[in-house]
C-alpha cells in the first residue's frame, strides 16, 4: 500500500508510515500486529475458498456431464460411481443407497418390477438426501464465519486504536503546553494509521463474504433441484 498522508504539507508514504508505526505507542503497535493477522487468516480463507469453489464448479459439471449420458437410475448410477468424490456424487449415492435399502434388488440388471415406495418411505428418502445435502453445504461453508468475523471486528478495531491514538497525542500536547498544527499532526496522522489497517483489512474480507455467500447459495440450490430431480426419475420409471 502506497497511501500517502498529508502532514504538515509533506507527503508521508510507507516509510514514513513505517517510522510513525515503529513510533508509536504499545497499544497501537498491538492493533497493527492482530490486524495484520486478521489480514493473513482472511487471505488464507479467501483462497482456500476459491480454490475450493473452483474445484466443485469442475466436479458438478462432469458430473451432469455422466447424468445427461444415461437414461436409467442404474445407468446413472455406475457412471457416478466411477467419478471421483464429490457433493453432487455424495448426495446422489445417498439417495441411491436408501432405495436400495428399501426395495433390496431392485438396482439389478433384469429385475423383476418391485412395489413402488409408500408416502412414508418417499418421505424418509427426502430427508436423507436433505441430510445429506445440508452437510455438504455446510462443509461449501467452512471459514465464512470467519470472514464476517474479521469483515466486522477489524475496522473496530482500527477504530479503538485511533481513540487510543488521539488520547495518547492529546496528552503530550497537553504536557507540551504547545496547540500549534506541527504539534497536533504527527500525533493524529499516527493515530490514523489503525484506522486505515481495519478498512485494508475489511473491505477485501467483507467483499470475498458475500461472494461466498451467494455462491454456497446457489451451490445450495443445485443441490436441492437435483434430489428433486432424483425422486422425479424415481416416478418416471415407476418406482413411487
Amino acid at each position: 500500500m502506497i497511501a500517502l498522508l498529508q502532514v504538515g504539507g509533506r507527503g508521508v508514504g510507507a516509510t514514513g508510515m513505517a517510522d510513525m508505526i515503529l513510533r508509536g505507542n504499545l497499544s497501537t503497535q498491538i492493533i497493527l500486529v492482530v490486524t495484520a493477522l486478521f489480514s493473513l487468516l482472511s487471505w488464507i480463507i479467501i483462497v482456500w475458498k476459491l480454490l475450493q469453489l473452483r474445484r466443485v464448479h469442475r466436479q458438478g459439471l462432469r458430473f451432469l456431464g455422466a447424468v445427461e449420458r444415461t437414461q436409467r437410475l442404474e445407468d446413472v448410477y455406475k457412471s457416478v460411481l466411477r467419478l471421483p468424490e464429490s457433493p453432487y456424487v455424495a448426495v446422489f449415492r445417498q439417495g441411491m443407497n436408501f432405495f436400495s435399502e428399501l426395495r433390496p434388488g431392485a438396482l439389478r440388471e433384469n429385475a423383476p418390477p418391485s412395489a413402488g415406495l409408500s408416502e412414508a418411505q418417499l418421505q424418509a428418502l427426502r430427508l436423507m438426501m436433505e441430510k445429506e445435502q445440508e452437510e455438504q453445504v455446510e462443509d461449501m461453508s467452512g471459514g465464512l464465519a470467519w470472514l464476517a468475523v474479521i469483515g466486522g471486528v477489524s475496522p473496530l478495531l482500527g477504530l479503538l486504536g485511533t481513540v487510543i491514538g488521539v488520547m495518547h497525542a492529546f496528552i503530550g500536547i497537553g504536557e507540551a503546553g504547545t496547540g500549534s498544527i506541527s504539534a497536533v499532526a504527527p500525533g493524529i496522522a499516527e493515530a490514523l494509521i489503525t484506522t486505515v489497517g481495519g478498512l485494508v483489512v475489511a473491505i477485501p474480507a467483507i467483499i470475498a463474504y458475500n461472494l461466498f455467500v451467494r455462491r454456497v447459495n446457489s451451490f445450495d440450490g443445485e443441490l436441492e433441484g437435483f434430489a428433486s430431480e432424483f425422486i422425479g426419475a424415481l416416478a418416471r420409471e415407476g418406482r413411487l
